[in-house]
């Protein structure tokens, strides 16, 4: 485990306000300092990662935590266009999604996903899951950082 964890850069694709607002205060709860970045569409998405239109000056993330029900692109496809580029592909991606079909999870880890989680429907065990992928991610994996 690492001794102290830095602030890192999390991008949220989330369309849902109340899920948005749910992950907003896991991530204050952890009082780690992590920056979270909210977009809520997939041309959006893209337009955050590939710094376009609004987001000219969006940093690069650490982490994405990817819904996969999406307008405009769906999170299946942002998740294919992430993992296909390489200067994007290193950027670890959770889908955090509604859906528990077994058809999306393995879709998602065939286009290399790096976790899956099923957002509970219980308020506190929403929280806590998005609390544990915070913890994991920021003290005990080791991310790449961003050139």
């Amino acid at each position: 485990m690492k001794a102290t964890p830095e602030p890192i850069e999390v991008l949220l694709v989330e369309d849902d306000p109340g899920d948005e607002l749910m992950t907003r205060e896991a991530f204050a709860d952890n009082k780690i300092g992590n920056t979270l970045h909210v977009v809520r569409d997939g041309q959006e998405a893209l337009d955050f990662l590939y710094c376009r239109g609004e987001h000219t000056e969006a940093p690069r993330p650490d982490l994405i935590l990817l819904d996969l029900n999406l307008p405009k692109y769906d999170g299946r496809q942002v998740l294919e266009r992430i993992k296909s580029d390489p200067v994007l592909a290193h950027i670890p991606v959770v889908v955090l999604t509604t859906s528990s079909a077994e058809e999306d999870i393995l879709r998602s880890y065939r286009l290399h996903a790096n976790a899956y989680v099923t957002k509970p429907v219980d308020l506190d065990q929403f929280l806590s899951a998005v609390r544990q992928i915070d913890h994991f991610f920021v003290t005990v994996v080791q991310l790449p950082r961003n050139p």
